[in-house]
């Protein structure tokens, strides 16, 4: 047997020695045998130049399904943002109810002397990070509960469609801009915390994207609407400030990212994402230089 392949002159798969074959790629010429035959538009292709997208004239990513925001649609879990910041959240939760004075370290607030620290604390004191730590903190189990299904409900959807980096931006920067609204209107030496102004956000972004898609977006306008209800109702313990700007900064990062011609797509997109942080930055800088 080896002797007549010898004897046959024909080369050897490139990617399967000792197996004969008459084939060619016609991208790179390299010899393949049928199980490596890849049909294309003229003759057959390897997978290696299919792979690599050699020979197209594009991108190896070139023809990949794209999400309405412009991004490759990711392979596996369409929900894995989704489940990490749910995971953070109760991981930051059980800290909490295991670690003494955690929940004072990491909630947003201005600036006050807390008697656990036996300190002066606050954003206004240098303490910037709680702007970000306060969008994970929960203290109530029915806090965490409803935030965390709202994320859960409002966030697959939205992973799907804008894809894993856009869609957490949309949730951070949502969470930044509610802490940043409470920091600017309530009083300093109120305590505040949660996901709800990320939540918020999603809410927003939600209500952007129907509309996009052109679908009716009555059952999330009801959502906000009840949960704009509880906000008023419950005014004295729900930190609105953080509602609000959450819920309005979702929607204005979703219309960056579901708006606008392919050619400026992302240019639209980043820019409406630095807006939001930058207006964040600003009211945070003038609210500090306020309190002195």
């Amino acid at each position: 047997m080896e002797h007549d392949r010898a004897a046959s002159g024909l080369p050897s798969c490139y990617r399967h020695p000792g197996v004969e074959t008459g084939i060619r790629c016609t991208r790179c010429e390299r010899p393949i045998c049928p199980d490596c035959m890849v049909e294309a538009s003229v003759g057959f292709q390897c997978p290696g130049c299919v792979r690599s997208g050699s020979g197209t004239g594009h991108r190896p990513d070139a023809a990949r399904p794209r999400n309405i925001a412009g991004g490759a649609v990711t392979d596996g879990d369409q929900q894995l943002v989704t489940k990490v910041l749910i995971g953070t959240n109760l991981l930051v939760f059980l800290g909490g109810l295991l670690l003494s004075g955690l929940v004072d370290e990491l909630m947003l607030i201005g600036l006050a002397f807390d008697p656990e620290l036996l300190r002066v604390v606050g954003v206004a004191d240098g303490e910037w990070y709680r702007f970000l730590t306060a969008v994970f903190l929960h203290q109530e189990v029915w806090h965490i509960g409803f935030n965390m299904l709202g994320l859960w409900v409002l966030g697959g959807p939205l992973e799907a469609a804008l894809g894993r980096v856009r869609y957490l931006a949309l949730y951070l920067l949502s969470g930044l801009a509610g802490s940043a609204l409470t920091y600017v209107l309530a009083a300093p030496n109120q305590p505040s915390l949660g996901a709800s102004g990320a939540v918020f956000g999603l809410m927003g972004a939600t209500f952007v994207l129907l509309r996009r898609l052109r679908y009716d977006p009555r059952s999330v306008l009801g959502l906000i609407a009840l949960n704009v209800l509880i906000t008023v109702v419950f005014r004295d313990t729900i930190a609105w400030q953080a509602h609000l700007g959450g819920l309005v900064a979702g929607a204005v990062v979703a219309y960056g990212m579901v708006h606008g011609p392919r050619g400026r797509r992302l240019l639209l997109q980043w820019g409406a994402c630095g807006l939001v942080l930058a207006a964040t930055v600003a009211a945070a800088v003038m609210r500090t230089a306020a309190l002195g």
